[in-house]
């Protein structure tokens, strides 16, 4: 998937239909010239259901769909006929994604499960017609109800990528290069910061024929979580990430410095974040020689909480090592 097919925040404009008038029709037949009330309830106007499918990975087929519409219900006829119900409109979303009510902001709910259904905006309910209102002292009313109005509003829909490993590191950690070496993924790979606009998703193959999917996410400043640079765009996606893979260049002036800083932004943007299981890979150790790495490691030793794995991408060293260790945090 090319970056700019990768769509991940939509708004849009949602109704639902109107229900069918209800029928004042009095039963007329040969022979019978003032035969009772018989006419027919109104449909029901058509509503607008989100629904999740597992074979999305993106919102771009909703991207140009600004204003989406239900079927309005038929009105109801003679001989108790009730109008055809309104036509449902679906609006298939990966799964993942946050459906927002745009002028409060309120999250309406979550689709997270193949299949499942919410139902955005409810379609009108038809009105009833008159031979529900026969009585004997109205033996022929001549009215119905008209059918219930559409309800309208605003809607902004967010995916946020499911996926078991992200990706978590300043912009040029190498993030893009390790993604394209442990998956099938191809995501842009370029020597200066920003180059990943998008988050990239790659199935990582494991032994047995086992796999789980990473995503790349990009990289984070400093004040992102206030939404600096494109914070709050990034951050999101790795609110649904199961194991958060911390990834520092060797050659950086303080790798705790730095894991710290990524971790705060975390902490800033969400505190549930810090409940995540986390890895550290310190990437391009290809540029280190033995004895520079076994200073670097007495260092981590004391300074890092968590565990830590020396990789590079380029020179396929680590790379079984640390596939191994997220495994294995995946299945405890």
């Amino acid at each position: 998937m090319t970056e700019g097919n990768f769509v991940d925040y939509v708004k849009m404009y949602v109704s639902s239909g109107k229900g069918g008038q209800g029928s004042a029709h009095l039963h007329r037949e040969k022979y019978i010239e003032k035969g009772g009330p018989d006419g027919g309830d109104g449909g029901r106007g058509g509503h607008v259901i989100v629904r999740g499918k597992e074979n999305l990975w993106t919102l771009l087929h909703l991207k140009f769909k600004k204003h989406i519409r239900a079927g309005h219900g038929e009105h109801g006829s003679k001989s108790r006929s009730t109008g055809a119900d309104g036509e449902d409109v679906y609006v298939d979303v990966p799964l993942g994604t946050v459906v927002r009510d745009t002028e409060t902001n309120t999250i309406l709910f979550e689709i997270t499960e193949n299949g499942e259904e919410q139902i955005l905006v409810e379609g009108g309910k038809g009105g009833l017609g008159n031979w529900h209102f026969k009585s004997s002292t109205n033996q022929t009313p001549r009215y119905a109800q008209p059918g219930m109005p559409i309800q309208e509003k605003y809607v902004t829909v967010e995916l946020k990528v499911l996926a078991d490993v992200g990706l978590v590191g300043f912009p040029n950690a190498g993030k893009s290069t390790l993604l394209s070496v442990i998956t099938s993924a191809k995501p842009k790979i370029a020597d200066y910061e920003f180059t990943t606009l998008k988050p990239n998703l790659g199935i990582v193959k494991y032994r047995d024929y086992q796999t789980f999917v990473m995503a790349d996410i990009p990289g984070i400043i400093e004040g992102a979580a206030e939404g600096k640079g494109l914070g709050h765009y990034f951050l999101r996606h790795i609110e649904r990430n199961s194991v958060l893979l911390f990834l520092i260049p060797a050659d950086a002036d303080d790798i705790k410095k730095q894991y710290d800083i990524l971790l705060d932004e975390l902490r800033r943007y969400n505190p549930e974040m810090l409940d995540k299981e986390r890895v550290i890979a310190v990437s391009k150790c290809d540029m280190l020689d033995d004895e520079l790495k076994e200073e670097l490691k007495v260092e981590l030793d004391n300074e890092l909480p968590i565990p830590y794995y020396f990789i590079s991408s380029v020179a396929q060293q680590g790379i079984m090592e640390l596939k191994d260790a997220l495994w294995k945090i995946l299945n405890n």
